[in-house]
């Protein structure tokens, strides 16, 4: 993305930060939506949102209602920034942070299955020993 492609993403987040954090009368729309990443084609004409929605089970439901929303969402943004032409709006469900949010959660499941799990660096010889890593092959 170029500098003014950036600039314009940054400008369209915030205005759309703004709108979703007045809310909007869909019933649909449920839970915390949170704009996590704003993209822009090179030639502006397209802005493709990245949104977070908590809790997950209304993922599905709100996303219909955020695209269905899009029209209204996108005049209220346009009444924020002032551009000759407004972009397009696609909105996406921001798979990163889910995917962050499971690691996270498997890692600490991890630990709390072997509470004495330590880093290969610090682990005792006799563990290593044990497991059969610290023995020569020929």
């Amino acid at each position: 993305m170029n500098r003014r492609a950036q600039q314009v993403a940054s400008n369209i987040e915030q205005a759309v930060t703004s709108v979703l954090a007045r809310g909007l009368s869909d019933p649909r729309i449920r839970g915390m939506v949170t704009v996590t990443k704003v993209e822009m084609t090179d030639d502006l004409l397209i802005a493709r949102i990245r949104v977070s929605i908590m809790p997950e089970e209304h993922e599905a439901l709100t996303m219909h209602g955020l695209r269905a929303a899009t029209g209204h969402i996108r005049r209220e943004a346009m009444k924020k920034i002032h551009l000759r032409s407004m972009p397009t709006f696609e909105f996406f469900v921001d798979e990163g942070l889910k995917n962050q949010r499971k690691i996270i959660e498997l890692l600490n499941q991890a630990k709390n299955e072997r509470p004495g799990w330590q880093m290969r660096d610090d682990a005792p010889e006799e563990a290593i020993e044990e497991s059969g890593e610290g023995e020569m092959s020929s």
